[in-house]
């Protein structure tokens, strides 16, 4: 792909002899000193990107922490205004749950619009973070389903609309002279997000059995509050690219280049939908799976929401393996192009689902299988996860036009959504008004595997009419002033 022709950003500070820069009056002046606005013109990583991957790595652990105890907690700990039990059936609890996934990653539209247009990036991150703190804090001191709704939408704005602007401002940070060290970066931005999330999903399962809902909800709401203040702490350090304005943002979406930019991009976006709608069964179906397995291993029970654990201790040991071995390796052969790498992770889902299937005939047969076969099956999705998402967060950003990072960004979070309303449609569609289910057992995970086997060979065809160009930020003339 064709990359565009370098153009020079400015350092937003008064320099001698110097007349100041175009967007000077956009950037935020704190006392004497003035944020960046532009990527510097340098060969190594930029000075921000520390606060931005630790920002991260506390908020995916509040996020999944939370999110890993969500379906057991509807299940087995909901009570009503009176204190007494009001449990959902697993039907249920998948429906509420999926539901919950999908607006979190619909409303990302909505911060990416105030972002790009009217705030620009650094304060509606730090606005809905503190958002996201009062969501978790409702979680934790009211366990009825009052309390759940409003937390979990207090959470879904929060921690949706934030994506976007997070993962377009670690692409922010770079410019042409040092894109190469995107990809890189990316990885460990991911790598931030397991290993948050590798503590958070052992450790508050294990607090929701000892300690109960109260405290399994408010430690991921320290956590939150912690990412923010990390996040305000490298407000001086990394870019803050000024929000552009309404009426020039709307005009974007008037040029033929931008529009064509966004219609490829949506290419991709109902294959990645349905690869979501089977991995984020992993926080559902599958932990209801586990109940009824042997999780008898290193001599000690584990308990069913915590297998999950699993999938972010294999992100972090997988990532590193295809980054500096197996794509290297490929290459030699093949070119092991984005569009490649995305569709083997279509495949890999697809066959980790098959695995869940076989298991679930023999629970369906009377027997007790092992944990290690769902293991096993966490291993393939992994495999998947790390060849399609982290792809894909790399490609929505570098394909995106300049002034619509952020709203780009919500193609690939917006295909998490659709996954997961799909995902809880079925689930709403197949509860039978007696309790059972019109996809009982195995049936329900072969339904999803046929998806995917639809789902992997269209994507064969479509791929052939991608068609992109790569775009990164203009970058500043000169080192910063120290």
């Amino acid at each position: 792909m064709r990359r565009p022709e370098k153009s020079s950003g400015q350092i937003q500070r008064n320099l001698p002899d110097k007349p100041a820069p175009a967007h000077y009056h956009h950037a935020v002046t704190t006392g004497k000193s003035t944020y960046l606005t532009a990527p510097l013109k340098t060969h190594k990583y930029p000075p921000g990107i520390p606060y931005i991957v630790g920002n991260e790595a506390a908020e995916r652990f509040s996020y999944y922490g939370m999110n890993s105890i969500l379906v057991y907690f509807m299940t087995k700990h909901l009570m009503n205004s009176q204190g007494q039990p009001d449990h959902m059936t697993p039907a249920q609890a998948d429906a509420w749950y999926h539901t919950f996934v999908s607006a979190v990653y619909i409303l990302p539209v909505l911060g990416a619009l105030l972002a790009d247009a009217v705030f620009g990036k650094y304060l509606i991150i730090l606005l809905l973070s503190i958002v996201y703190c009062f969501g978790h804090f409702t979680l934790a001191l009211d366990d009825t389903r009052l309390g759940l709704i409003i937390g979990l939408t207090l959470i879904a704005l929060g921690a949706g609309g934030i994506k976007p602007c997070v993962s377009a401002n670690v692409g922010d940070q770079f410019g042409a002279t040092n894109q190469h060290l995107l990809p890189r970066i990316f990885n460990w931005f991911y790598f931030s997000i397991n290993f948050g999330s590798a503590f958070s999903t052992l450790l508050i399962p294990w607090l929701l059995e000892r300690a109960g809902p109260r405290v399994a909800f408010g430690v991921p709401g320290i956590a939150m509050l912690i990412a923010t203040m990390v996040f305000w702490m490298g407000r001086r350090k990394f870019v803050h690219l000024p929000p552009a304005g309404l009426t020039a943002y709307a005009r974007q979406f008037g040029q033929p280049e931008n529009l064509k930019a966004l219609l490829n991009l949506l290419i991709l976006v109902p294959f990645a939908a349905m690869f979501w709608s089977l991995w984020q069964q992993n926080f559902s179906s599958w932990v209801v799976q586990s109940e009824k397995m042997d999780r008898h291993l290193f001599g000690h029970e584990w308990l069913p929401d915590q297998i999950q654990t699993v999938n972010p201790i294999f992100v972090l040991t997988l990532l590193p393996l295809f980054s500096y071995v197996i794509y290297p390796a490929l290459g030699r052969f093949v070119n092991v192009t984005p569009l490649r790498r995305f569709g083997a992770g279509l495949w890999a889902v697809m066959v980790s689902f098959l695995i869940i299937w076989w298991i679930q005939k023999r629970i369906d047969a009377g027997g007790h299988p092992h944990i290690l076969w769902q293991i096993l099956a966490f291993v393939v999705l992994t495999a998947g996860e790390v060849m399609l998402s982290v792809t894909y967060l790399e490609f929505s950003y570098t394909q995106a036009p300049r002034q619509m990072k952020s709203l780009v960004m919500c193609l690939y979070l917006g295909s998490v959504s659709l996954g997961n309303a799909f995902t809880a449609a079925v689930n709403f569609f197949i509860q039978n008004p007696d309790g059972t289910s019109k996809l009982q057992g195995a049936a329900y995970f072969m339904f999803f595997v046929k998806v995917m086997l639809v789902t992997a060979i269209l994507f064969i065809f479509a791929s052939q009419f991608y068609r992109g160009k790569t775009y990164v930020q203009d970058e500043a003339e000169t080192e910063p002033v120290r």
